[in-house]
């Protein structure tokens, strides 16, 4: 699975993994984006055992991407907030939620739709460089010394 966070490699996208976590971890983002941000309502939307909620909103909080706020002393109730770095993981969940409509696709699916314009939100992900979609231009990879 990675290594552990003492002895981190040089891959990014192993770094990445790591704090986000499986797919439980990356629907929990989902859900709190969408404005469910307390447990029940995670509970609830997601069909998770409260057992495994638990770790991954711990692991989560743990990796800097939700942060837990109270907001009921009594009875002691907190939810659940993006933090800017849960914030910029959203246009990889809309990534992958576009690859997986392209290729596991089929029947009625969600969709994002932008609020000015109401068209459906087709996410690409390009090199801010050149504006090229990652994908279409060679790359090559360069290992730190």
């Amino acid at each position: 699975m990675g290594m552990d966070k003492n002895n981190l490699g040089t891959c990014p996208v192993d770094r990445g993994l790591m704090r986000v976590g499986d797919r439980w971890s990356m629907l929990v983002l989902r859900d709190i984006e969408r404005g469910l941000t307390r447990y029940e309502q995670l509970r609830t939307s997601l069909g998770i055992a409260p057992n495994i909620l638990s770790r991954r909103l711990s692991a989560l909080t743990e990796a800097g991407l939700i942060a837990k706020t109270r907001y009921s002393q009594r009875p002691p109730r907190d939810e659940y907030l993006l933090t800017d770095a849960g914030r910029d993981f959203l246009p990889i969940l809309m990534a992958i939620g576009a690859w997986g409509r392209k290729y596991n696709g089929g029947g009625a699916l969600s969709q994002h739709l932008d609020v000015a314009t109401g068209e459906v939100v087709r996410p690409v992900v390009v090199d801010a460089n050149t504006g090229a979609p990652i994908g279409t231009r060679p790359l090559r990879m360069e290992y730190p010394d």
